[in-house]
């Protein structure tokens, strides 16, 4: 493979790289493509410096030999489509955010992480910065979405409507953690033009 392909994945609001879906695509990854990098950092508390985390791992990294894919569910879809259009490069958006800046509104305050155990403040300026980071027009065709329309948190016909002209998948019924993920995990690697040498 003359150029290398890299594959970030970006988990959700309160989550982490040990979430079931992060550790799934992990494992799907390394096993039918195992080289590909695979990249599933644990985000930073604030849209600031997830952005910085993510924009200084994939510039430390991307000369011209370098080809960057992009996997987020949830809120983790929000910086997936910033990052897809800062680099022109395929996202995958699982049951995305698309204006969480509205959402977690009601969320302002103390937040523990309940995987990390990190205690942390939403405040106005979160807000703020996660306003900033919204994508009004986007690159139709580097979205794969996939929602479920049994979604609890999220409003699914909300990313219908913002990525109408996009690729979309829309699985009645599940919740907001995508019941059975992994069986999708072969129509990702497709859209990243990905196919395993064997099974």
């Amino acid at each position: 493979m003359s150029k290398q392909i890299n594959i970030l994945y970006i988990h959700g609001f309160n989550s982490s790289p040990q979430s079931m879906k992060a550790q799934l695509t992990k494992h799907y990854f390394n096993e039918h493509f195992p080289e590909v990098s695979f990249f599933s950092p644990q985000l930073a508390s604030s849209p600031t410096a997830v952005i910085k985390q993510l924009t200084t791992l994939i510039d430390s990294k991307n000369d011209r030999e370098n080809i960057w894919y992009f996997i987020g569910s949830s809120l983790g879809g929000y910086f997936s489509t910033y990052l897809s259009e800062k680099y022109q490069g395929k996202a995958v958006l699982i049951n995305p955010a698309v204006k969480p800046f509205e959402l977690l509104v009601d969320y302002l305050g103390e937040q523990t992480n309940p995987y990390t155990q990190e205690v942390y403040y939403i405040e106005k300026h979160f807000i703020e910065s996660l306003k900033s980071l919204e994508q009004q027009f986007i690159s139709k065709n580097n979205y794969l979405v996939m929602v479920q329309t049994g979604d609890e948190v999220l409003d699914y016909q909300k990313a219908v409507d913002k990525y109408c002209d996009c690729q979309i998948i829309v699985q009645q019924g599940g919740d907001h953690s995508f019941i059975d993920y992994s069986k999708v995990l072969p129509k990702i690697a497709m859209f990243f033009n990905l196919y395993p040498t064997s099974q």
